[in-house]
């Protein structure tokens, strides 16, 4: 009988995202604090006699071969442990592809630990991180969820106690953006560094006043030049009353912080009627 087993894949965002500089092996040297939040895609796995991954998904703009994260992490899984089933895996996609919200990441992430129970092979998280990690920057991360501090080129984590508790506007607008275009593009001298240490505290010591004033992006301003709509959006959420408003990654998704449900509604309500992908969420505990 065929198993199957469903993942729930959660969004992330960047609280702070801080480039050091450029690395000898072509990625960035990276400082990041991210949290989860409950706007989540659901991977349902479930195992096929044929030696082959077969993907589909709700989202026809999603590729459904190699250039997945997740085929990428069911094949890397499968050549690694030498396993000779195939799986059919189900992408119920919720979060915006491209968006700066490791979506498919996440996606990656959910894979290996569904792959991992239904082949039994054991795994702890941790080695399932490495194996993220051959996969994409984010995927470590997405394999433990909630708030935590990756550096690297975002491999290595540290997990954190969750942040205070909070609503989340995400906005997405329509015109995505290349994150190796940001990246290519930065002006190392230039670049604003958000205060990673004192985030670290403000968490530690679940200061929400504190935590809304460091976030930071040092990827921002490179992807405002790109698109100027990126802070038209961030001005918006402010004069609505967010409490702090952030780009996420390497963009062009952009979201608010609100403590109370109140102000999060006045600023959902007032980007509803300017860009059409506009989602209001909490973080996760």
């Amino acid at each position: 009988m065929n198993r199957e087993v469903t993942e729930k894949a959660p969004a992330k965002i960047n609280l702070t995202l801080d480039v050091l500089h450029k690395r000898e092996d072509g990625y960035h040297e990276l400082e990041m604090i991210m949290t989860s939040v409950d706007l989540a895609d659901h991977v349902t796995l479930r195992t096929i006699n044929e030696d082959t991954i077969i993907i589909q998904s709700n989202n026809g703009f999603l590729p459904l071969d190699h250039r997945n994260h997740a085929y990428k992490a069911a094949k890397l899984i499968k050549e690694t442990f030498n396993i000779q089933l195939g799986v059919e895996m189900m992408i119920n996609k919720n979060i915006p592809i491209a968006a700066g919200l490791g979506g498919g990441s996440s996606d990656a992430a959910a894979t290996l630990r569904g792959l991992n129970h239904l082949w039994d092979l054991g795994l702890s998280l941790d080695e399932l991180a490495l194996l993220g990690a051959e996969v994409g920057s984010d995927v470590p991360y997405c394999i433990y969820g909630g708030t935590a501090f990756a550096s690297g080129r975002g491999e290595k984590i540290e997990q954190l106690i969750a942040v205070p508790q909070c609503w989340v506007v995400l906005v997405k607008p329509k015109k995505g953006i290349s994150t190796g275009t940001v990246f290519n593009a930065l002006a190392y001298d230039t670049l604003e560094h958000p205060d990673t240490h004192s985030m670290l505290t403000a968490i530690k010591e679940q200061n929400y006043l504190d935590m809304t004033k460091l976030v930071g992006n040092s990827l921002e301003e490179t992807s405002i030049n790109r698109q100027p709509s990126i802070e038209t959006i961030k001005q918006k959420m402010v004069s609505f009353g967010a409490d702090a408003a952030l780009m996420s990654g390497s963009g062009p998704t952009i979201f608010a912080l609100c403590r109370k449900y109140s102000r999060a509604q006045r600023v959902y309500n007032g980007l509803k009627g300017f860009c059409n992908e506009v989602y209001l969420v909490r973080t996760l505990k």
